[in-house]
């Protein structure tokens, strides 16, 4: 099979072309052509063209067709996070942080925060997103999200760089507002004193509900709770947990998580979506992003 050429970045980002299930939590999808972009001059160059943008890889279902447009991943300074309380923004009861680059993990800072004693990030433990990614889709918790901890997002295009705050955006439940065509590059972070230790109990109690979630490969919640109602539990009463197409199983343990048993695709994962909207009666809607879109 011959070799599809990639182009050679005039602001030295690293191009290559390779599988993207090596960067899901679900472990499927194809090939793209992925930018490894660590400026934002890279990161401006890098969206002069059709792309998407990878964090941390959770939430997210590839084409085993891989996708079209370039896939951008971002490193080195945008992967770096000064926590320095900056003096001119802080108050006596308020930490607003110096910038956290959008391809920061996000577990590894919430664990940061933790022994820094600092607050409002807590209830997001145990997600395994980029912060970028996580603050597009406002991730979170039953015990708290993405914008309870932000001052400021910074936005990226071709042509320009913008600071926005959360009161310029309608964000909401699993949701930023964040206007399509922008990455998010750098945020700061809005953070109340507390203790390392009262910090880590919040992030116990957290995690304790999260037990129950399987520990195979996947991409999380694969709907969004409708009405309020758990989706886990709609789809568990449809008789639906264990189900399996393929390699893929919906989790015994949750029925909201689908998990790749290994060798799974993602027609089989899209199998599965397809039998729980059949069968569970009220429309749900995805928390899964699909590459390159809804089938």
């Amino acid at each position: 099979m011959t070799a599809v050429p990639v182009p050679v970045s005039r602001t030295g980002a690293r191009v290559e072309r390779l599988p993207l299930a090596r960067f899901t939590t679900l472990g499927v999808g194809g090939e793209a052509e992925v930018w490894f972009v660590s400026t934002l001059e890279q990161l401006r160059e890098a969206v002069e063209a059709p792309y998407r943008v990878l964090g941390g890889g959770s939430n997210l279902v590839v084409s085993d067709g891989g996708v079209p447009e370039r896939v951008l991943r971002l490193t080195g300074q945008l992967a770096e996070a000064d926590l320095t309380p900056d003096p001119e923004l802080s108050t006596s009861d308020t930490v607003v942080t110096g910038w956290v680059g959008g391809g920061v993990p996000l577990p590894g800072l919430i664990r940061k925060l933790q022994k820094l004693g600092l607050s409002n990030l807590e209830g997001t433990v145990g997600i395994p997103a980029q912060v970028g990614g996580a603050v597009w889709m406002n991730a979170g918790t039953r015990y708290g999200e993405m914008f309870d901890g932000l001052h400021t997002l910074e936005i990226v295009t071709p042509g320009s760089v913008r600071h926005l705050t959360p009161d310029d955006l309608n964000w909401g439940y699993r949701q930023s507002d964040l206007p399509r065509g922008h990455v998010v590059s750098r945020v700061r972070l809005k953070l109340r004193h507390s203790t390392s230790e009262a910090v880590l109990a919040k992030m116990d109690f957290a995690d304790l509900a999260r037990k129950g979630q399987p520990k195979m490969k996947t991409p999380g919640c694969a709907f969004k709770n409708p009405g309020g109602v758990s989706a886990g539990k709609l789809i568990d009463e449809a008789g639906l947990k264990g189900a399996r197409v393929g390699g893929a199983m919906i989790a015994p343990e949750h029925a909201n998580f689908i998990v790749n048993l290994g060798g799974a695709s993602s027609a089989d994962v899209h199998a599965l979506l397809g039998l729980i909207r059949e069968r569970v009666g009220v429309p749900m809607e995805l928390e899964y992003e699909l590459w390159p879109g809804e089938a």
